[in-house]
Formats: C-alpha cells, structure tokens, sequence
C-alpha cells in the first residue's frame, strides 16, 4: 500500500493552477509513489488523467520526435485534448521527465500550446536541474516542490507507530506532560539520526538491512546522478563527498578541500554545485548585514539525508556513543528548519574568534530566532552571545538539545516559544 506524504497536501492545492506541478527531489524518496497516489485520486474523482513514465523507451523515442507524441499513449485518437471537445481538463502525470532530450521544451511546447485544457504534473530527478538555465526558460510555467527524506513525524507514520504519534501530539498541546512513551520515541529518534529517511531504509526492519540499502544508494544511485550530471573523476568526487560526510555543520573550506582531493578550485565548485543540484547537500551562508561578506565567507555544509551521510563515513554505531552526536543533531533541526523556512532566511552567525550560533533564523529585518543547538542544554551558556544579542536585541536566543527532540516532530511543530 503506497503511503502519503506531508507534502502531498501541498501540491493537490496547486492542482487548479495552469503552472506545471513539478516534484523534485533526490532519487528514491518518494516521488514516483506520490504521483501514483495523485493518479489513483484524481481517477476516483472521475477526472481524465494519464499516467507516463519516461523510463519507457517506448514513450521516450516518440516524445523525443515531437511533443505531440505523448498524446498517442493517452487515449485513442481523436484525442480529447487535441479536439478540446470540451472545457474539463486533462490531467498529464508524468514520472521522470528528466529523460527527454529536452525536457524544457517540452514543457514548454505543452504549456503554450494546451492553455488550460491541459495541467501537467511530473516528477524530475536530480539531473533534470543541472541545466543551469532551466529557471529562466520556463519561468512563470512553473511550482516547484521539492520532495525531502521522510521527516521523523513521516517517519512513525511509515512505521504505523500511531500511538506514538499520538503522544508527540499530547506533549506538545499540554505544558508539562510527560509521556511514558517518551523513551520508545526516542529510541526511534536515535534510529531516525543514524539511519535517516529514505523511504525504502525506514520500512527494513533489519539494522544490516538498512546498511546495506544506504550503501545501494550510495553505490548505484549517487553514481547515475554523476553520470547523468557529466561529471569527470569519479574518485575524487567520491573523495570530496566522503569529506564533506566528515565536516557535517563545519565550515567549508574550498581551497583546503581542492588541496585535498588535489583538483583546482574550479572543479570543487562544480562538484559542489551537482551535489547541491541532486539534492545531496545544502550549503548555508553566515550571516551578516554586509552583502559582499556573506556572499564571499565560508558557508557550512549541511546533508540531505542522516543515513546517506553516515554510510559515506561507514558510521552506524549507537547514537549516544559518538563523537559526532552534535552534528548529527544539528542536523536534525538543520531538516526541520528547511521545510519551514526559505533558505535566503537560514542562516548562522560565526565571529572571527570562532564563537558561533548554529542557526539564524531571519522573520522580518533585524528580527528573528537565533537558535544554538547543544545535545546537553547544561552546556548553553548565553552570556558566550553577548556580541550577537547587543548588536541584534530583535533575535531571540534559544537552546534546542537532544531533549527537545520531540517538540519538533510534528508536521510543521516548533519549540514552544518559536
């Protein structure tokens, strides 16, 4: 039985919209089970809706003659959408549009040409966004959601743990509850840190199992996303990408790295920009008034997925025994803080001195959250932020740690006070 989504909510409202629908996101978080879901509904609503998939060489070759060729694996001629017989629209779903030769264009043809007798909704891998002009080519054509790794929330769903989400709802709806589930919920959150939440990997049951799934998608799946991307070097991409596992919530450095992996600056930079594009990492930028600074100060790299980070480094030991525990909980609210927030809004704080905050959190000019992520909150020390509070009152500090784990894992939950 294929699962929902949070996201799912998200783009059925955008349904009515003569935009295409794209769902983005790395391969094998869901993408291709959310568009069945989507067709499965709209054809119980009575709507006409075709469902096709460009890994079909069949449907490929003839797509990539003309646009029009979709509409022979639609219905028998003459097709409905070409006649426009008549007002109702025609519902497209298309998996992995990436694979035409110019996938583009084709949207765009299908776009100027169908007007509203036509909503397309589909589905693109990493490699689809590559082209850098894809932006400006089908802009005003377009809504993009991109389609994360199960949240934790998505993660006890998937799990049918419903009595535990149950307690996640009571403890954050009343002040001073406590739960006795409390350590079954967190049981599940050490799991969710070192395993992560690609669909596939949350459903094994087996902790070897998971291993070896986060390996496949470390092995097969990152590797077509090189060769799709054109990416040379393979080794030393691979390198940059074990390096990067390693400096989880650090600084990134372009020049020590390029000395590293022994390749010019120009190479880290693209390597960065396909694992960015194929929604392997995401760099956050400091946070400064000045412009020029923030544009050219190092960033801190973040990943998509826990567990893909962890099989990079071969590191799937208990939680409370690492040394790399911070990170992988700054990470966690790193996950969090992205679904609710642009990422022109997240940011961190860091002085010449290296005192840091971990998340900058910008609402409205000079006014916000300034968050610091301790996995023991008897390690915050508010008075080490004096320089940030004085020259920025409007941000409120805050300590998330590892027992405020909870107070985040709703659907679109925040700290108490957030």
């Amino acid at each position: 039985m294929l699962k929902s989504r949070t996201l799912l909510s998200s783009f059925r409202n955008h349904l009515k919209e003569k935009a295409f629908t794209i769902i983005s996101g790395a391969r094998q978080v869901g993408k291709t089970s959310l568009l069945r879901i989507l067709y499965t509904e709209l054809k119980d609503r009575g709507e006409s809706v075709y469902y096709l998939s460009f890994e079909d060489l069949r449907i490929l070759e003839a797509i990539n003659q003309h646009p029009e060729k979709v509409f022979d694996f639609t219905a028998s001629k003459p097709s409905p959408i070409l006649e426009k017989l008549d007002d109702k629209r025609v519902f497209l779903l298309i998996d992995e549009v990436q694979y035409a030769k110019n996938p583009t264009n084709f949207l765009k043809y299908l776009y100027d040409t169908y007007d509203e007798n036509l909503k397309v909704v589909c589905t693109g891998s990493s490699a689809f966004y590559i082209d850098r002009d894809f932006k400006d080519s089908l802009a005003g054509r377009k809504r993009v959601f991109t389609l994360n790794p199960l949240s934790f929330y998505e993660m006890l769903s998937f799990r049918e743990a419903d009595a535990l989400i149950g307690e996640l709802k009571l403890m954050n709806a009343r002040d001073g509850y406590t739960s006795l589930y409390l350590p079954d919920l967190q049981r599940y959150f050490y799991q969710y840190l070192v395993y992560g939440g690609y669909p596939a990997v949350v459903l094994e049951e087996d902790e070897k199992g998971k291993e070896f799934l986060l390996n496949e998608l470390k092995n097969a799946y990152v590797k077509r996303d090189l060769m799709e991307s054109g990416v040379s070097m393979e080794s030393k991409f691979y390198l940059l990408f074990q390096l990067l596992a390693d400096q989880l919530g650090n600084l990134l450095n372009k020049h020590e790295l390029a000395k590293t992996v022994q390749v010019d600056n120009k190479t880290i930079d693209n390597y960065l920009y396909v694992l960015e594009k194929c929604f392997h990492i995401q760099l956050v930028k400091p946070f400064f008034r000045n412009v020029r600074k923030e544009l050219t100060k190092m960033p801190k790299v973040f990943f998509n997925d826990s567990g893909l980070r962890n099989s990079l480094l071969n590191r799937f030991g208990p939680v409370d025994l690492r040394s790399d525990k911070g990170a992988l909980l700054e990470q966690y609210y790193f996950s969090q803080l992205r679904t609710l927030y642009q990422s022109d809004q997240l940011k961190f704080w860091r002085t010449a001195d290296g005192k840091e905050i971990d998340f900058i959190v910008e609402e409205q000019f000079n006014a916000g959250k300034a968050i610091e992520v301790k996995w023991d909150p008897v390690n915050f020390k508010p008075s080490r932020y004096k320089k940030f509070t004085e020259a920025y009152p409007g941000f409120q500090l805050q300590c998330w740690s590892a027992q405020d784990f909870w107070k985040v894992a709703l659907e679109n939950g925040m700290p108490p006070g957030v």
